[in-house]
């Protein structure tokens, strides 16, 4: 039985079929962000692990989301990227957008997708750590 890290990358339908390499990045991804967070002392309560969930999904798929009525706590970080903090369950679901013109570069330059994805969740991680204080990576 495997039990769920606390970073999850879940990139959406629409970029799996777009860019085929795109599971083996995040599962890359997933594997270095969350060593990198436990080196930074994210989780020194292990009775109360904090559970960050990344969608990496198309600009059209985070403006529907932003639509929903949620009940908990929304962080807009920029116009692609927002989160939603679940205080009583631990637990961040962030939803970043690839915008359409990162779609057409990258899909011209598959080459760019892994460092492409690295640096843009690399950041969205160290604007949740500010939100929560927590330290950055």
């Amino acid at each position: 039985m495997t039990e769920q890290l606390p970073i999850a990358i879940m990139p959406g339908n629409d970029l799996l079929e777009k860019f085929t390499q795109i599971k083996s990045v995040c599962n890359k991804l997933e594997a270095q962000f969350n060593f990198q967070t436990l080196t930074a002392n994210w989780y020194g309560d292990e009775n109360n692990i904090l559970l960050i969930n990344l969608y990496l999904e198309t600009q059209q798929f985070v403006d529907e989301e932003i639509t929903k009525a949620h009940q908990e706590e929304i962080s807009y970080f920029a116009d692609d990227v927002f989160s939603v903090y679940q205080k009583e369950h631990q637990q961040v679901k962030c939803f970043i957008a690839i915008t359409p013109a990162e779609l057409i570069l990258l899909a011209q330059e598959k080459k760019l997708l892994p460092r492409y994805i690295q640096v843009k969740l690399h950041k969205v991680l160290n604007l949740i750590a500010t939100k929560l204080t927590l330290p950055h990576i």
